[in-house]
């Protein structure tokens, strides 16, 4: 896959990891309202796809190649041995 195709395909799957995560936060705010008389399904599968859009986003951020942890971080570059410049 070129890289254009990779990037468009990777923000195509965090865009609807991201809408998949946003409807089941909002099912499950829904299903906790006493006016809708939702079954209990509804709760766990809102539930599991809070997570399913979880896995969705980090796969699109894995095809995209946007995963890559870079040293400019605060907390990386002054917090993970690896990357400190310190002379002992």
């Amino acid at each position: 896959m070129k890289r254009k195709n990779a990037a468009v395909c990777g923000n195509s799957f965090m865009g609807i990891g991201m809408v998949v995560m946003v409807a089941g936060i909002a099912c499950a705010v829904l299903n906790q309202l006493p006016d809708f008389n939702m079954p209990a399904l509804f709760a766990q599968g809102a539930v599991l796809a809070i997570f399913v859009g979880a896995v969705m986003w980090l796969a699109g951020a894995r095809i995209s190649g946007r995963e890559q942890v870079c040293d400019r971080y605060w907390w990386h570059r002054h917090y993970d041995k690896r990357c400190r410049r310190d002379i002992h």
